[in-house]
């Protein structure tokens, strides 16, 4: 399964920016497929950024990954019997 995850600009030098993805995680991306300035939120898949997304949404994309993530945590503690 291929996943993409939203980050937020941080700064721009040609093709590519400094994303944030949180937690401390800022990546090179390639932005040679979307029109986006610094602030703005994309959307990453395999490097590349794919879409712009309002903040809203990234932020609620961001919250429910770490509900997942928080969700994993949780189950790999769990022991079926």
């Amino acid at each position: 399964m291929c996943l993409a995850v939203p980050g937020k600009v941080l700064s721009k030098e040609g093709s590519h920016a400094k994303v944030d993805f949180g937690g401390g995680i800022v990546r090179d991306v390639n932005i040679s497929l979307v029109d986006v300035e610094v602030g703005q939120y994309v959307v990453v898949h395999a490097g590349f950024a794919i879409q712009v997304m309002n903040e809203e949404e990234a932020k609620e994309t961001l919250r429910l990954w770490q509900e997942i993530l928080e969700l994993e945590q949780e189950g790999a503690g769990a022991v079926d019997v």
